[in-house]
């Protein structure tokens, strides 16, 4: 059998990044699973925990086999599992959807950045892991009622080609210029940001209620607003084309304010959603024609970019960034 090759840089930088992210989660479903009062939901959390926690350590393993020290990640100090529920209604299985659909990406980026077969393997498993936990909970939520599809259209019976360059109008280039109607590439995009803010809305509305530090209580209301203002503005967009935005029917932070997880843990939580707000909304930008929508996209994402970065402060401030693996500093090391 062929001596397995060093990792490289790059696969070092993922496993690393996934050790933060997979701990992350285990925190947060020890604590869903403790307070589920739905068993169809408990068992969907206890059967992802426990393929969760097997991918940990083999990603554990495997740097312990290169000499590489275990990440800090999330611990039990990063977990309160005996205070009242913070979530209601069903939010469980929609805070795991929106965390596997993060995972979702980060996965396959994962996977074009590894070249030792073994590394691949652990992220095509996570990757096969993640899209059938997301199934099951999405099916669950529909099922119950608690996720409300994007809007039906009538079935095209032709072919058509743009005629004209009026099909980019949206009024943000020239003011003067007409505005078609939404296409459904741009509906799914639109869609998809309401629903996810939407989400991220209702957990950090329950980050806020039970943050300790002033600063952090402080940071997650502004993200509330920030979150609140971009349903705000896209539900208008669908609204302008006589499309009814998705109002989610479930989900919701009880009135509890002793937190079950800490400070640390939901800021780092709040920086992997703003990640993958922006990835999604460079997505929306490049497959959005009406020239209005990639300016209100990129507007969203320069706000979050601002958000994220005094988040990134506030968490060094504290000492809860853990440093990522560094590169040898080779221009150092010559002038020595």
């Amino acid at each position: 059998m062929p001596e397995k090759s060093a990792i490289t840089s790059s696969e070092l930088g993922v496993l690393w990044l996934t050790y933060q992210e997979k701990t992350m989660i285990l925190r947060i479903l020890e604590y869903l699973i403790e307070k589920a009062d739905d068993e169809k939901a408990k068992e969907i959390m206890t059967n992802l925990y426990g393929e969760i926690d097997n991918y940990v350590g083999k990603i554990t393993e495997t740097l312990q086999n290169e000499g590489a020290v275990i990440p800090v990640g999330f611990t039990a100090q990063d977990v309160n599992k005996e205070v009242p529920k913070l979530y209601d209604n069903g939010f469980d299985i929609m805070f795991v959807r929106l965390l596997k659909e993060i995972s979702m990406g980060l996965h396959s980026l994962n996977i074009t950045m590894s070249y030792r077969e073994d590394i691949v393997l652990i992220f095509k498993d996570l990757t096969a892991i993640t899209q059938k936990y997301y199934n099951l909970c999405t099916q669950y939520l529909l099922e119950k009622g608690l996720l409300v599809k994007s809007p039906h259209v009538s079935m095209p019976n032709s072919v058509e080609f743009v005629k004209d360059t009026s099909y980019l109008g949206g009024l943000a280039i020239n003011p003067f210029s007409e505005r078609r109607s939404l296409n459904t590439v741009e509906v799914a995009q639109i869609h998809h940001s309401i629903e996810s803010n939407v989400s991220g809305l209702q957990m950090i509305t329950g980050f806020a209620q039970c943050a300790n530090e002033g600063e952090v209580k402080d940071y997650f209301n502004d993200g509330a607003e920030l979150a609140k203002s971009i349903v705000k503005e896209l539900s208008e967009t669908l609204l302008q084309s006589g499309i009814q935005a998705p109002q989610t029917a479930g989900g919701n932070a009880t009135r509890s304010t002793l937190a079950p997880f800490s400070d640390k843990l939901m800021m780092y939580c709040t920086s992997l959603f703003c990640s993958f707000s922006m990835g999604s909304g460079s997505l929306g930008t490049a497959f959005s024609l009406r020239n209005d929508l990639p300016a209100k996209m990129t507007i969203f994402m320069k706000d979050i970019f601002e958000y994220a970065h005094k988040g990134a402060k506030i968490m060094i401030k504290n000492g809860w960034m853990e440093e990522p693996p560094q590169m040898e500093e080779r221009n150092q090391m010559i002038k020595k």
